[in-house]
């Protein structure tokens, strides 16, 4: 930081390694540092260009490892062997894949990527941090790009084993024609992105079948009771990445719903707001469209089903919608007149709004 301006100066600096993870450096930052010695430790080639700030060379690109020929051949491509002192790079790499969509990783920088993963650096990596470069990449423009160069050099099974293991796992056809549920979670999370969701929908999109992993083999291609399993398994998996909150809580009511929300047209009326109380949907209406996406994506998520519409949203925005015009207050008043003295007020209180919401949601259909 300048003494006088404040301005922020990025000092030309070269590093060397000293311990596993991406904090285990030492680095070296001096006038006897070249800008071709600076450039050879940034992790893409497409990221080691400089530009000459010279009056007289101000057109002039220093680009010495040939990026702007990987940018015109759409090539992400390590710099140097340093790349392999950070692995966060490698997470890095793959969210780049999933915001530049018609670029390839070169298959010298998938092979040094599947060495460092071969090596352990990635168990080094703390969870802030994996968070961070997973959050960004799930807000990309095919976030499922982010997932298949992470399978494919290994550190997603490292890093989210509960996602790793969906590939392979069959699923009824009749359900799901692309069959495998890998496939189908990426096609979710890519319908969310297509529809421009925030990141605890696609957050959400991403766990919502995660118990699928553990069917076991001698039911398969049937998943009862999946959603329960996928719950217990978004919570460790949400305390070991430190995902926030907001993240998690959508995620564990998607897992756990969203089978009851893609049949909830042949639901009776009392059914239709227990659903509705069980997504705390009367407090929290605004996360509740959030769910209402998160499940439009799970079943537009499969093969020849993208344009696919989904009543279900509507549906249930309408029974929301009917259920909150109730007037509770006049309700309760009139409860706690009837029945002052029940030990058991509470309880009648909560029976007559659902009943009165019941009521609600049937005149819909009257």
């Amino acid at each position: 930081m300048h003494p006088k301006t404040k301005e922020e100066y990025a000092l030309a600096r070269t590093e060397r390694k000293t311990a596993p993870g991406y904090k285990g450096f030492v680095v070296h930052a001096e006038p006897t540092v070249t800008l071709e010695e600076d450039l050879s430790r940034r992790d893409l080639t497409i990221n080691s260009i400089a530009k000459n700030t010279d009056i007289d060379y101000r057109n002039d690109l220093i680009d010495p490892y040939n990026g702007q020929r990987d940018l015109r051949q759409k090539v992400l491509r390590h710099v140097t062997e340093a790349f392999r002192e950070d692995p966060v790079r490698i997470l890095r790499v793959a969210r780049f894949a999933a915001r530049f969509t018609d670029f390839t990783v070169a298959p010298e920088t998938r092979e040094l990527m599947h060495e460092m993963v071969a090596a352990g650096e990635v168990d080094a990596l703390v969870p802030e941090r994996i968070w961070q470069e997973l959050a960004r990449g799930l807000m990309e423009t095919q976030p499922s790009r982010m997932f298949e160069v992470l399978r494919d050099c290994g550190a997603l099974k490292r890093l989210l084993p509960e996602v790793d293991r969906l590939w392979g796992v069959p699923q009824r056809a009749d359900y799901h024609p692309e069959i495998d549920t890998g496939v189908h979670v990426m096609m979710v999370l890519d319908m969310s992105a297509r529809l421009n969701a925030s990141l605890p929908v696609r957050f959400a999109c991403l766990t919502h079948d995660l118990g699928k992993a553990t069917t076991p083999a001698d039911v398969l291609p049937r998943h009862i009771g999946h959603e329960e399993r996928s719950l217990h398994l978004i919570k460790p998996l949400s305390q070991r990445l430190r995902v926030p909150t907001d993240c998690r809580e959508l995620a564990e009511v998607v897992a756990r719903e969203h089978g009851n929300i893609h049949r909830c047209e042949g639901i009776s009326p009392a059914a239709t707001v227990r659903l509705l109380e069980r997504c705390d949907a009367f407090r929290k209406p605004e996360r509740f469209t959030d769910i209402l996406q998160a499940c439009e994506c799970d079943i537009r998520g499969r093969l020849g089903l993208e344009d696919a519409p989904y009543p279900q949203r509507q549906q249930l925005k309408a029974a929301l919608r009917a259920a909150q015009d109730v007037a509770t207050d006049l309700i309760a008043e009139e409860v706690q007149q009837t029945c002052e003295s029940s030990p058991k007020i509470g309880i009648k209180i909560a029976e007559a709004i659902h009943a009165a919401r019941a009521r609600a949601v049937k005149a819909l259909h009257a």
